[in-house]
């Protein structure tokens, strides 16, 4: 890992740890980071490791900041341009590939306690994806609502992650995220070819995700149509 020579000492010293961390996490996986590891590998002793991190959990709790940095940094921006569903798919394939390529950094990214700013990148990442999903419902493809969207799309893909990373190299199945992502689009997305004549669900999902733009009602109108369009977008022939 290359670290910038603009930092400080002690910012150059941490960054080296996280840095020495997160490749013993990617070839050996948790249990292969430990104070010692991590000192000898960086050239420092163990003190300096609790000095800065305070202990073990906290080295692991920045290395899981940084996945998070490097895995939003990857996200391509919410264009206005590119078709919405094409956009939603990109985002599902980074999330898959990037898993694939860090196996031990995602499992650690998704099961361990996240810190502050672990949360705060987690949210930041959850708001794009929520992003996405709004520009395909505006575009009257989401045939259910927004945050159901949200929900089976991210349990969806985190799973297929899980299921992927535990089978051995060797076996893995390469299709599987191709036929989740066609059962999740079968489940939220409208064909295009219906969207011509959208039925009361969809018709819903569409002027909910608009609401937030209709001038011609007050702030207290806008609220009690989205309630209504809401248990439109959720009645059973939606889903």
């Amino acid at each position: 890992m290359t670290v910038p020579e603009t930092l400080s000492s002690r910012e150059r010293t941490r960054a080296q740890l996280v840095g020495v961390a997160a490749e013993l996490l990617a070839t050996g996986g948790p249990d292969a980071v430990t104070t010692r590891s991590v000192a000898q590998a960086a050239g420092v002793q163990a003190p300096t490791i609790y000095r800065i991190f305070g202990d073990k959990s906290g080295l692991l709790d920045s290395v899981m900041e940084q996945g998070f940095a490097a895995y939003l940094a990857q996200k391509p921006p919410v264009g206005r341009s590119a078709d919405p569903v094409e956009s939603l798919r990109a985002g599902w394939e980074l999330h898959i590939g990037f898993g694939l390529a860090h196996p031990e950094l995602f499992r650690l990214m998704h099961t361990a306690l996240r810190t502050p700013d672990g949360q705060a990148a987690a949210a930041t990442g959850s708001e794009i994806l929520k992003a996405r999903i709004h520009r395909v419902a505006e575009a009257g493809r989401l045939r259910v609502t927004e945050r159901r969207a949200d929900e089976l799309i991210r349990a969806a893909g985190t799973g297929v992650v899980f299921t992927l990373i535990d089978q051995p190299e060797g076996e893995r199945d390469e299709g599987l995220a191709d036929t989740a992502w066609a059962a999740v689009c079968a489940a939220i997305l409208v064909d295009t070819e219906d969207a011509v004549l959208p039925g009361p669900e969809v018709a819903a999902v569409t002027l909910r995700a608009a609401l937030p733009e209709l001038s011609a009602l007050s702030a207290g109108e806008r609220v009690l149509l989205g309630e209504w369009l809401d248990r439109i977008a959720e009645s059973p022939a939606a889903q």
